[in-house]
């Protein structure tokens, strides 16, 4: 009960991937295609386009960097000027996939255009993408390419902790393996988690680790940081996870995880082979800890999409398959993470509440497999759920010929870890609370409304 439901419904949403709009074009984009063309300003490159390519893009796009394409100068970015117009109408770029107009829309991470971003670079595609006066543009940005923590600025030191996997040998040409090495932390008395991070070790694992799981391995007494009644999804166990376009996570102020002496990581490391033997790919994991405990114990789970019967996915059909999972105590939700595999196309999670109201809180309507994005909501917005509320994870799955990530849209597709099969879940953070408290926070944010 703490969103606002937009103008476009999810079934409205839903039926453009039904009828083959694989880009799910907004209406808000569709407003701003119309308000680009009929605009007379003259936008330019140096004037406002270069601007925004330096706080969305440019991290990516540039040389040593994961995208295909440098886009640091007017000289590199004109000749996608169409190609950019295209992604960025139908928000495949930048990475941001979740609906503009259905459930939350305040993020701590947000990386997507604002809708005046937007309309400004598609003005500037519709009037030539003009250079405009060199002047005027920024300076340029210095990137540091060092292998570095992403998380570091934000944490203002180094991690506290770090623990790395150990090396795999991965041929140049062999089937996707999965690594599940066990290391000790090597900690000797008990913290609280503030942030995490899980990163390839090394330029060569980088091209070859394409996810991560950590899970802690510790002995505890009883369910510290947690309501006494509370029954906890997928076990304390699951640490982290990584995968392309998620580095890691802060975690509220209030809130950590456990970790206690003697404690270990297991390792999960998907690998696929890329054409050259890599000797030591590995995955390591560092840990920022918390000066004094938190309030609260946040548990990583994985609200499963498969339905009752597992993925089936006919030849060329679009498949829908729903999960649900009942939370027995008051709890705050943190994020929504969708993970699919090349089929997935959109996935909604949906709060019934005990007195039967529905509402949506996050629906991403244009999943991009490549791109495995974590959606961290504002904690003044971050949905706060009673007891005995049921969050229903609903998944779409296009196994069409009209699906252009699809490897095959004549084979019958089920579950699998390897990318040509296909999974369904949503990786959410959850934070359970006390009665009393959930009752006090409720009240505060009602008071805030008024």
């Amino acid at each position: 009960m703490n969103t606002k439901l937009s103008r476009l419904s999810i079934k409205d949403a839903i039926l453009k991937i039904a009828i083959g709009a694989a880009a799910g074009l907004s209406a808000v984009a569709v407003s701003a295609q119309v308000s680009a063309q009929e605009s007379a300003q003259e936008v330019t490159w140096s004037g406002e386009v270069a601007a925004i390519f330096q706080e969305k893009c440019q991290e990516c796009h540039r040389p040593n960097s994961i995208a295909p394409m440098s886009l640091l100068t007017y000289a590199e970015a004109k000749p996608w000027a169409p190609i950019i117009r295209y992604r960025v109408e139908n928000r495949v770029m930048p990475p941001w996939h979740v609906n503009p107009e259905i459930g939350i829309q305040q993020f701590t991470n947000d990386r997507g255009l604002t809708e005046e971003q937007r309309q400004t670079i598609l003005t500037w595609v519709d009037q030539g993408a003009p250079e405009g006066d060199p002047s005027l543009a920024p300076e340029p940005l210095e990137f540091n390419d060092a292998l570095v923590w992403r998380l570091e600025d934000q944490m203002g030191s180094a991690p506290d902790l770090v623990v790395e996997s150990e090396p795999f040998d991965l041929a140049a040409t062999t089937q996707d393996k999965w690594f599940r090495p066990t290391t000790p932390t090597g900690l000797e008395e008990e913290r609280w988690v503030k942030a995490i991070e899980i990163r390839p070790k090394n330029e060569e694992s980088r091209k070859v680790v394409h996810h991560a799981l950590a899970f802690l391995l510790q002995q505890e007494d009883g369910k510290r940081g947690l309501p006494e009644d509370v029954d906890v999804p997928f076990g304390p166990s699951l640490f982290m996870e990584w995968a392309v376009g998620k580095a890691g996570q802060i975690f509220r102020p209030d809130t950590g995880k456990l970790m206690m002496p003697g404690s270990s990581i297991n390792w999960e490391v998907h690998l696929h082979a890329n054409g050259e033997r890599v000797q030591n790919a590995q995955v390591e994991l560092g840990v920022w800890f918390h000066d004094e405990p938190p309030e609260h114990r946040t548990i990583l789970s994985m609200f499963d999409a498969q339905g009752p019967n597992s993925l089936d996915i006919p030849p060329g059909e679009i498949a829908v398959t729903q999960g649900t999972f009942a939370l027995t105590a008051p709890a705050r939700i943190e994020n929504f993470q969708p993970h699919m595999h090349m089929r997935g196309k959109a996935m909604s999670m949906e709060a019934i509440y005990p007195n039967g109201q529905r509402e949506v809180l996050s629906f991403v309507d244009n999943f991009q497999w490549n791109w495995q994005i974590n959606y961290v909501y504002d904690e003044e917005i971050a949905p706060i759920v009673p007891a005995g509320t049921i969050i229903v994870t609903t998944a779409w799955h296009d196994n069409t010929e009209n699906n252009p990530h699809n490897p095959d849209p004549n084979q019958w597709v089920g579950w699998g870890d390897r990318t040509v099969d296909e999974m369904a879940h949503n990786w959410v953070d959850v934070t359970y609370l006390g009665q009393e408290e959930y009752e006090r926070l409720i009240a505060e944010r009602s008071s805030a409304a008024r």
